[in-house]
């Protein structure tokens, strides 16, 4: 066996599990049932991972109080709502679990705090009276000694009721990522006189008294961890640190995390599930694709020096070498969470040597936490994420000859999904790669992973026996006479190239990217939206020295365009590499060695060898326009059919291929 050590067994406490693979928790928001039981989609969710050989489940945060802070009913599971119905809904799937080997821990929150997005809650509460995470004017009110220990109480009883449902363990959510408990834990949030604050022992108090509860009512045998955050990586309220930067910790620096860490395994917790951040840092708890691999590996590295009790560590560890490296160096057991969002059978195809197989998650959070206040988790790459049966695949009833015109990501899509279904699929692309936008968006390093999506759907496309095509453009005529049953137009989008008055021609981004241009030392870009950004920041870490220039009042779109953590990293890392950003500004001249730059009544010049033109794409829906006149039934996808994201354009190949 190639990874040997992450398919040895290992045990937390006296429970035996088969391997030291896991599924890491993943808020399950949208998935309760109206007794705050498991829905039947969250059940197959966990069912599914389980079946593919992951050794320990820990799910998604279940409240363990919905009146405290006043969820919605329907937001997230909760077993104090109804006990009864909650065994129910969850016993039948932990059995279902359990035949497959795998074992399933529940995980409990005590809330949100300060943390919550405004409107998410009814009551803001915190440890102490302070102003919300994202929008400070929303004021959050001392939590009373009393509901503190009502909380404690819930979590006990909870964790009974877990027990009663054949869960296998706890895991308590958390002195991590600044909710509820870590804002007790930390003494930038904690500024409490009594019991629960003061020193560090009276900020754990929550977190301890929980522990001892649990171990009381379900006995010292039963298992719990604890979400755990070594380091909260801040500079300030609603200021992360980058990784490698220099800067004074403003939450829990190590030298206190460690001290923690010691106190909450003494009180009885049974593993310590490692990561870094708060909501203040919150691109370290939910990595974007703007780290590298083994995002927290030092962090639990540094722990398992210091205590005595199972590790398990996730955050970017999808490279089996170096999973299987962090065995017994750092950490006793690898957890996964957004891979096995992206791809449910990720740790069988490691085991079984289907490495190159894998569907790669890229980091977006475009389906999972960029969509968990408007919809249940998901996946960009996997549009069955989360509706696993009732989204599933059928054999196609007749089967058809299909012709998919493009390679980008929406016509690979249709055409693996198609072919799945028994029908006899051919894709043409023009180009000679398949990948479309994806080649040139995947040449910064922290965008290889793209390149990974491409590599992932050239192999399906082979499997599956589907005809590829390149260096093929195809006319209406010749696709109308190829004798297609069905036509799958893919053609994607072009960037547009606006003209600019002056001497200076723009330049694309894709030009730029995939060095068809070399550019200067000075580099003005164009439009501040995702594809300008990064691409001023991969020339950035290049050396060269960038300026943004972006006509809306605010780049990426605004708030809440992009998902938060990805929107706030990206935003860091382009002033730590000292990317000028003029926003409410236009260039409105240029000469060979500068561009003139209007904001507002000011005008002023800005160095400039080299511009690019970075403000959005073109459809290319011309070829279904014409087909769509014809008599073969036409479907138009992706970008070509409305220029959105790689999300949308995997989405709707799945839904056409999945009916065709």
């Amino acid at each position: 066996m190639k990874y040997q050590k992450l398919f040895e067994p290992v045990t937390i406490g006296k429970l035996a599990l088969k391997n030291r693979t896991s599924m890491a928790p993943m808020g399950p928001v949208g998935y309760a049932d109206s007794f705050g039981g498991f829905n039947q989609r969250l059940q197959d969710y966990y069912v599914e991972r389980a079946k593919n050989d992951v050794g320990l489940i820990i799910t998604g945060i279940c409240s363990v109080d919905t009146t405290i802070e006043g969820f919605p009913t329907v937001a997230l599971p909760c077993p104090t709502t109804c006990p009864v119905a909650f065994i129910h809904s969850t016993r039948s799937m932990n059995d279902r679990i359990h035949a497959y080997g795998s074992k399933i821990f529940l995980q409990l929150t005590g809330g949100l705090g300060r943390s919550a997005l405004p409107g998410f809650i009814k009551n803001n509460i915190a440890p102490s009276e302070q102003g919300n995470r994202f929008d400070p004017s929303v004021i959050h009110r001392e939590m009373t000694v009393e509901e503190i220990q009502k909380l404690i109480k819930q979590f006990v009883m909870s964790a009974a009721i877990a027990k009663k449902a054949d869960f296998d363990g706890v895991e308590i959510h958390a002195v991590h990522e600044g909710y509820l408990l870590d804002q007790f834990a930390i003494s930038i949030y904690n500024h409490r006189t009594d019991m629960f604050g003061g020193s560090l022992e009276n900020r754990l108090r929550v977190a301890t008294e929980i522990v001892k509860g649990i171990k009381k009512v379900c006995g010292p045998d039963f298992p719990v961890s604890l979400r755990y955050s070594l380091k909260s990586c801040m500079k300030g309220l609603r200021q992360g640190g980058l990784p490698g930067e220099d800067y004074q910790e403003a939450g829990r620096d190590v030298e206190e995390g460690i001290q923690a860490a010691k106190l909450l395994v003494e009180a009885g917790y049974d593993m310590l599930n490692v990561d870094a951040g708060t909501y203040d840092s919150w691109y370290w708890n939910h990595p974007p694709m703007y780290f590298g691999k083994g995002v927290y590996n030092e962090y639990a590295r540094i722990l398992k020096q210091h205590v005595n009790v199972s590790i398990i560590l996730a955050g970017r560890m999808d490279d089996p070498e170096m999973a299987n490296a962090a065995i017994g160096d750092c950490c006793d057991i690898v957890s996964y969470g957004r891979p096995l969002l992206a791809d449910p059978e990720y740790v069988t195809k490691i085991r079984y040597g289907r490495e190159d197989e894998v569907r790669p998650c890229l980091g977006c959070h475009d389906g999972c936490l960029g969509r968990i206040a408007n919809g249940p988790v998901c996946c960009a790459v996997n549009p069955a994420c989360g509706r696993e049966e009732i989204y599933g695949l059928q054999p196609a009833l007749r089967k058809k000859n299909i012709l998919v015109i493009g390679g980008g990501v929406g016509g690979m899509e249709a055409a693996r999904v198609a072919a799945l279904r028994g029908h006899k699929v051919t894709l043409v692309e023009k180009s000679d790669r398949l990948g479309g936008n994806l080649i040139p968006g995947g040449m910064p390093e922290f965008k290889h992973y793209d390149h990974e999506l491409i590599r992932y759907y050239e192999r399906q496309l082979e499997l599956l026996g589907v005809e590829v095509k390149r260096n093929t453009a195809m006319t209406a005529a010749e696709a109308s006479a190829f004798g297609a049953d069905e036509i799958v137009v893919a053609t994607g989008s072009t960037a547009i190239q606006l003209p600019f008055a002056g001497s200076k021609t723009a330049v694309s981004a894709e030009d730029v990217l995939m060095s068809r241009v070399e550019t200067g030392s000075q580099v003005v870009v164009v439009g501040g939206g995702l594809v300008g950004c990064e691409t001023a920041l991969w020339l950035a870490q290049k050396g060269k020295t960038v300026t943004i220039v972006e006509k809306m009042p605010h780049i990426l779109g605004g708030h809440g365009v992009v998902p938060h953590m990805n929107q706030f990293m990206l935003e860091d890392l382009l002033n730590h590499e000292r990317v000028t950003i003029h926003d409410n500004a236009v260039v409105e001249q240029t000469a060979p060695d500068q561009v003139t730059v209007r904001k507002g009544e000011e005008q002023f010049q800005i160095p400039c060898d080299t511009l690019i033109c970075c403000v959005g794409y073109r459809a290319n829906d011309g070829l279904y326009n014409e087909l769509a006149q014809g008599d073969v039934p036409v479907h138009n996808i992706g970008d070509s059919n409305k220029v959105r994201n790689i999300m949308a354009a995997i989405w709707d190949g799945y839904e056409l291929g999945r009916n065709l």
